[in-house]
């Protein structure tokens, strides 16, 4: 399971931490690539920035986006991998503490795959992290890039 990439678009340190946990107590090893705020998630993506010259067909299995993140909010990002005919079917699973309506409404309208509150329990927060690796780290067949 260890050869796709996840990349984590989260600003808070705990939630990545909590994250970080989460997938070790899963026993999921797959390189995490954290980006903190939304510009650095489309500079990896798009092969930008500090991350110029990655082969963006080399896409991550998932896309783990938070939604209030710093500059460049999540639905920006998702907004732009969408409209992007290169990466446009990345999975990308909303994974935010957000309980406003419009943006499970928005998301969706953007084209997220999937959109997930994060529970406050560690141990609900655990499961959630086990069940979409699960998912989308084993059993989903992801899309071909471009």
């Amino acid at each position: 399971m260890s050869s796709k990439t996840i990349l984590l678009v989260e600003d808070n340190p705990s939630d990545i931490n909590l994250t970080k946990r989460a997938l070790q107590k899963a026993r999921i090893m797959n390189e995490l690539v954290v980006a903190e705020d939304g510009e650095e998630a489309i500079d990896y993506l798009f092969g930008e920035g500090k991350f110029a010259g990655r082969d963006i067909r080399q896409a991550p299995a998932i896309v783990l986006l938070d939604i209030k993140l710093p500059g460049i909010d999540g639905l920006e990002v998702l907004r732009r991998i969408r409209e992007n005919p290169v990466i446009h079917r990345q999975p990308v699973v909303i994974l935010t503490s957000s309980k406003e309506e419009q943006d499970v409404v928005t998301s969706y309208d953007l084209g997220v795959n999937s959109y997930i509150r994060k529970p406050v329990d560690f141990y609900q927060f655990a499961e959630a992290i086990q069940n979409l690796g699960l998912y989308w780290l084993v059993l989903n067949e992801t899309p071909p890039v471009g």
